[in-house]
């Protein structure tokens, strides 16, 4: 089957299966399993949307740059020479050579390892030896991608005509502005594969039905995801700290993924008693980032489909990226983020600014490739969302219209 022929078939079957889902009930067993479904998802649904590509902390400097891929695509993410961050296709003019082959370094130049062509961080072919007469070097730059910096954190695009996010990056901007994200620096990473398909990863994410059978540790923080009595700090206290997040420009409004878009952004209480901050003792792990200047400022959540969400607290800040590799495999990168001054051993430890969120991480993944292998079966059926699942229901719902 060709490649022109496989996107028909494939759209095909994605309607036929999209058919037969009932709303608020599971997707068919075609949508977790079968490869021209991911082939079809992959250029519907990850191509032609925005896409968490990493901080524009890890490219201070002029000639930094990190790699993005997604599938055969891999994109050069760099900070050019007056200090704008650029996005390129990793594949030369001249006969297609990946010319970035370590997933990050510092280059003055971007030279194709294969004949030397060099490029600008800008993307303009500099320099090409021994060409005909004739050749212009004008049309022969880089690929460009779309990118921009929001916040600090940096979204790119693949396809050529991207959507129109200027609504999600006006409500991110000013959210994630006290942070500093762009002073900060990447304290630990962890990336695993998980064998599930990537919207199970999601679907996971998006509900606390299993929570308190799943997560002890994040209940310890939010003991109301297990429907646990706790003692929340005085209503005093949270308005003091609710004037001072209004002082630093923070909305404390709710935005849940307006008209169906595929994204959300709410700062959250920690209400608990002696918690400021996602810790397993509620107490600060790191120093202040950005513009803070106390704790206890709430957790920023963003949820960004189909590859991101993030907890941000005052004193460190906690990104979940997913990039589906199989359909069913899916790589799970985790950054914990601190001030960019602050010393591993001496401003934080490691274990404690990690803890919480390492053992909630293995066990959703456990879930997830428990969901997987039920979902393989032949007596998988799609069952019922629980009222405690309406945020399944929200993503699966966008997924299909990306679909459709």
């Amino acid at each position: 089957m060709t490649a022109q022929t496989l996107e028909p078939a494939a759209a095909d079957l994605a309607a036929e299966l999209a058919a037969q889902r009932r709303p608020g009930w599971s997707l068919p067993q075609g949508f977790y399993t079968h490869p021209r479904i991911f082939e079809h998802e992959l250029a519907r649904v990850w191509r032609r949307g925005w896409l968490l590509a990493g901080f524009a902390c890890q490219i201070p400097r002029p000639g930094d740059y990190f790699l993005f891929t997604l599938q055969n695509d891999s994109v050069i993410v760099v900070r050019d020479g007056n200090g704008a961050i650029r996005a390129h296709h990793n594949t030369c003019r001249h006969r297609g050579s990946a010319i970035c082959t370590q997933p990050s370094g510092h280059a003055r130049k971007l030279v194709c390892p294969y004949h030397q062509w060099v490029y600008d961080g800008d993307g303009r072919l500099a320099h090409a030896r021994e060409m005909p007469a004739g050749f212009d070097p004008a049309g022969f730059g880089l690929q460009a991608v779309h990118v921009r910096d929001v916040g600090g954190l940096i979204y790119l695009c693949l396809a050529d005509d991207p959507p129109d996010y200027r609504a999600a990056w006006d409500l991110y901007g000013p959210q994630l502005r006290p942070h500093g994200f762009e002073r900060a620096k990447i304290a630990c990473t962890t990336v695993e594969r998980v064998r599930a398909n990537w919207k199970l990863v999601f679907e996971n994410n998006r509900e606390c039905y299993h929570c308190p059978g799943g997560h002890p540790e994040y209940c310890t923080v939010y003991p109301g995801a297990a429907g646990r009595a706790y003692e929340r700090e005085a209503e005093d206290v949270l308005r003091a700290r609710r004037e001072r997040r209004r002082a630093l420009g923070l909305s404390e409004e709710a935005v849940n993924f307006p008209g169906g878009a595929g994204y959300r952004c709410e700062r959250c209480e920690i209400d608990r008693k002696g918690f400021v901050t996602e810790s397993l003792d509620g107490r600060p792990v790191a120093p202040l980032m950005g513009d803070f200047t106390d704790y206890g400022m709430g957790s920023l959540r963003i949820i960004h489909f189909p590859n991101q969400w993030m907890q941000a607290q005052s004193d460190h800040a906690v990104c979940t990226r997913l990039t589906p590799l199989a359909p069913g495999e899916t790589e799970v990168r985790t950054d914990w983020l601190v001030a960019g001054g602050a010393v591993e051993g001496r401003d934080y430890e490691l274990g404690r600014l990690t803890a919480m969120w390492r053992a909630t991480n293995a066990q959703d993944f456990a879930l997830c490739e428990n969901n997987q292998a039920g979902v393989r079966s032949s007596a998988y059926r799609p069952g019922p969302y629980s009222e405690h699942e309406a945020g399944v229901e929200q993503f699966v719902a966008w997924y299909l219209r990306q679909l459709a």
